[in-house]
C-alpha cells in the first residue's frame, strides 16, 4: 500500500546537507543518492507514448498501436502517470546505470533522497514539489501498462506498474511533525530487464527538464532516432501518435509551428514542410477531380551542428582527464 499524505512533511537535516561525507555518515539506512552522473533514459521509454502529456490528473486509458508495437495504459484513481512523473523513473535509471558503471551489484530496490531528486531535476525544494513527489509516486505505482515490446530477450503477458513499491522514511520532530528522510521504490521487472540486459541506454541534456511536454516527447523522439550527425524525417500524422498527443491534428501542427521558430529543443532541430506531390495525368475520357487535398507534411529532426574545434579547445581536449 502506498503511503498517506494526510501530514505535511517537513525538509529534515539530512536533505538540507546532503554531501558525500554525510551520505558515508548515515548508518540509519544506506542511500543510492546522490546522483553524479548523467541523467538517463531507456530507449524503448523514449521511443515511445507510455506517459499523459499533461501536468494534472488524465483519467482516461491511453493506447498505441502500430503493424507491431501496441502499448496499453489504464488509470488508477490518481489518473495515468504523466510525462513529469517520468522525471522519477528517469532518476531511477540514472541511479541504476550510474551503479552498474562502477561495477556495483544492482537489485530493483532503490533508496534516495528527496533533495537529490529535486537537485537533478531542477525542482525547487517547496512544500509544493513534495506533494507533487507524493502523487508522482503514487501514479506511477498505480497506473497499469500492457505491451508486447520485449525487454532482456523475454515477453510478458499481463499488466505491470512502473514501480512495484514505493515508500517514504520519515522521523518525527520535536513538535510531532514528520520530517523525511528518504525515499524507497521498488522499479518494475520490465524496465529493469530492460535496463540490465538490453543496454540500450542513451543520455539526456540537463534541459530537457525545461522543456514542456509536447517539446519532451520530441526531444526524445529525436533523441532515440537521430544516429550521430544523421536526421530523420515522419508523417506529422505519425508524429502526433508517437509524441502521444490528443489534439486534432491543425492543433498539434500549430504547437510543432511555435517550437520549430523558438527552437527551443537542446540538440536538435526541427522543420515542418510540406511534400508537394505530382498528380498523374488524367487518362482519357476520364473526369478530372475536383477540389484539392492538403499536401501531407513532413517533421524533419536534424542534430544541431557543432562548431569545429580551435586550438583552445583541442588544446582542453587533450589535457583533460580521460573518462
Amino acid at each position: 500500500m502506498f503511503f498517506g499524505r494526510s501530514e505535511r512533511f517537513v525538509l529534515s537535516p539530512m536533505e538540507t546537507a546532503l554531501t558525500p561525507t554525510t551520505v558515508e555518515q548515515q548508518d540509519l539506512f544506506a542511500l543510492d543518492s546522490p546522483l553524479y552522473g548523467d541523467v538517463r533514459g531507456e530507449r524503448s521509454i523514449m521511443a515511445f507514448p507510455f506517459f499523459a502529456l499533461t501536468k494534472i490528473a488524465h483519467m482516461k486509458p491511453l493506447e498505441y498501436r502500430t503493424a507491431n508495437i501496441t502499448i496499453e495504459v489504464r488509470p488508477s484513481t490518481k489518473g495515468v502517470a504523466t510525462i513529469y512523473d517520468k522525471e522519477v523513473v528517469l532518476y531511477i535509471a540514472s541511479l541504476m546505470v550510474a551503479k552498474i558503471e562502477a561495477g556495483e551489484a544492482v537489485a530493483q530496490d532503490f533508496v534516495f533522497t528527496a533533495n537529490d531528486f529535486f537537485r537533478v531535476t531542477g525542482s525547487s525544494s517547496s512544500s509544493r514539489s513534495y506533494d507533487r513527489l507524493y502523487e508522482a509516486l503514487e501514479r506511477l505505482q498505480g497506473t497499469q501498462i500492457r505491451t508486447n515490446i520485449e525487454a532482456g530477450g523475454e515477453g510478458e503477458d499481463g499488466w505491470f506498474s512502473w514501480l512495484s513499491e514505493a515508500k517514504t522514511k520519515y522521523a518525527r520532530g520535536k513538535s510531532g511533525e514528520k520530517r523525511l528522510q528518504s525515499v524507497r521504490v521498488r522499479l518494475c521487472d520490465w524496465l529493469y530487464r530492460a535496463i540490465i540486459k538490453d543496454k540500450r541506454i542513451l543520455t539526456y541534456h540537463l534541459h530537457y527538464f525545461k522543456l514542456g511536454p509536447i517539446e519532451r516527447r520530441l526531444y526524445e523522439l529525436a533523441r532515440s532516432h537521430c544516429d550521430g550527425h544523421t536526421g530523420f524525417e515522419v508523417d506529422i500524422r505519425d508524429l502526433c501518435k508517437q509524441v502521444g498527443s490528443h489534439d486534432t491534428l491543425p492543433r498539434f501542427r500549430h504547437a510543432l509551428k511555435t517550437i520549430a521558430e523558438a527552437d527551443s529543443l537542446p540538440e536538435y532541430q526541427l522543420a515542418i514542410r510540406s511534400v508537394v506531390e505530382i498528380a498523374p495525368e488524367p487518362t482519357s475520357g476520364a473526369k478530372a477531380k475536383t477540389g484539392r487535398k492538403p499536401p501531407p507534411t513532413v517533421v524533419v529532426f536534424s542534430p544541431r551542428r557543432r562548431p569545429a574545434p580551435g586550438p583552445a579547445m583541442l588544446s582542453s581536449r587533450v589535457d583533460a582527464p580521460a573518462t
